[in-house]
């Protein structure tokens, strides 16, 4: 269960470079808008500390963390959805993402063009969001030109009521509402679900700031997280030229050099956590010899559906899971520890999945 997230922005915002710093991929990060054409992908594993334990008590031939997804596309302008700047046929390249982090430029510097001639960080957002909705809103009209006519004429009962709730989003939109802040009932969701609309998915404002605004909160930060807090959306503070220098270090400088700068973490770790919570994603391990490995799932799934995500064998056929919790192990050091002390447990198809739980799946096909 990969995750992933489409970055977003005006051009010239520091999208780019975010992307090339916790990517470590050399992409043209240029100061001039449109740098960026084709969609960058890249892969960055999750990290999380308990592997390094998990790892020491197993000495396995190989250790496996989960993985992050970005997809880095070309910056958007007011009115990219007539045709402005690129225009808007970039954004189908994210309708896949599980969340978008939406880039917003929080520092002044003359030295740095802004597509729009000055720093406003609630005007930026604007101009993205509304491009955002009108690329759903022109997506819903198709789709009702399509079945309208089709629906009414033949009563069929599903059709129609596809039309009635994509009229009710086409309604929202054209009054400025994201899909997200519509309310919707689990069938209905289940049912628009297909369509990947942007404004449905979780907003992570990711507020660029200068070196010196890491060590407070400048106004330009302050406007975005009261903006974020009326639609419910998250904000995390950093800065891209940091990040960016971060990623050029060995592993084992980065601890160093944040702690040089008085950061308890890096811009991508606080982004990773922001966005887990968002989601309502956790974190479950396998263990052995060959490996130790860490897999994500989401809050509120059964044993047999986690077990699904390593292979659908394993949730068609499934038994039971053999459960240690992270905590247990950590410990009493080591699998025959937990066993003798009973605290190993056999769980059947209701258990609900924990974050740190460490499995070994019975199944039979």
């Amino acid at each position: 269960m990969s995750l992933k997230a489409g970055i977003v922005g005006l051009p010239n915002v520091g999208k780019s470079t975010l992307f090339n710093a916790i990517t470590k991929q050399n992409i043209l990060a240029a100061n001039y808008p449109f740098a960026t054409i084709e969609p960058n992908q890249g892969i960055v594993t999750v990290p999380d500390n308990r592997l390094e334990f998990l790892t020491e008590v197993c000495i396995p031939d190989k250790t496996v963390p989960t993985t992050f997804e970005f997809i880095d596309i070309a910056g958007l302008v007011r009115g990219a959805s007539v045709g402005e700047g690129l225009g808007n046929q970039f954004l189908a390249n994210i309708r896949e993402v599980d969340a978008i982090c939406e880039v917003v430029r929080c520092f002044d510097d003359p030295n740095v063009i802004h597509v729009e001639g000055d720093v406003d960080p609630i005007r930026d957002i604007e101009i993205i969001n509304i491009e955002l909705m009108l690329s759903d809103l022109e997506l819903i009209t198709n789709r009702l030109n399509r079945i309208g006519k089709k629906a009414i004429m033949s009563k069929d009962k599903i059709a129609l009521q596809e039309m009635e709730i994509l009229t009710k989003i086409k309604i929202g939109l054209e009054q400025n509402i994201p899909v997200r802040n519509l309310t919707f009932n689990e069938d209905e969701l289940n049912l628009i679900k297909h369509f990947n609309l942007l404004t449905l998915k979780p907003v992570i404002y990711i507020a660029n700031v200068n070196e010196d605004d890491l060590y407070g909160e400048n106004e330009y930060v302050s406007k975005v997280r009261k903006y974020a807090k009326q639609e419910n959306s998250s904000v995390i503070s950093l800065c891209v030229k940091i990040e960016s220098e971060l990623n050029e270090l060995p592993d084992e400088e980065k601890t160093e050099f944040l702690k040089d700068l008085g950061l308890d973490d890096s811009g991508l770790n606080k982004l990773i956590k922001v966005t887990y919570d968002l989601l309502g994603l956790a974190t479950y391990f396998t263990i052995g010899k060959q490996e130790v490995r860490a897999w994500t799932f989401k809050k509120g799934m059964t044993a047999p559906e986690c077990a699904g995500i390593i292979h659908s064998d394993f949730e068609r056929g499934f038994i039971r899971a053999e459960v240690t919790s992270y905590q247990d192990l950590e410990q009493l050091g080591s699998e025959k520890a937990v066993k003798e002390a009973g605290k190993m447990r056999l769980e059947g198809k209701e258990y609900i999945m924990q974050d740190g739980d460490i499995c070994h799946f019975r199944f039979n096909i």
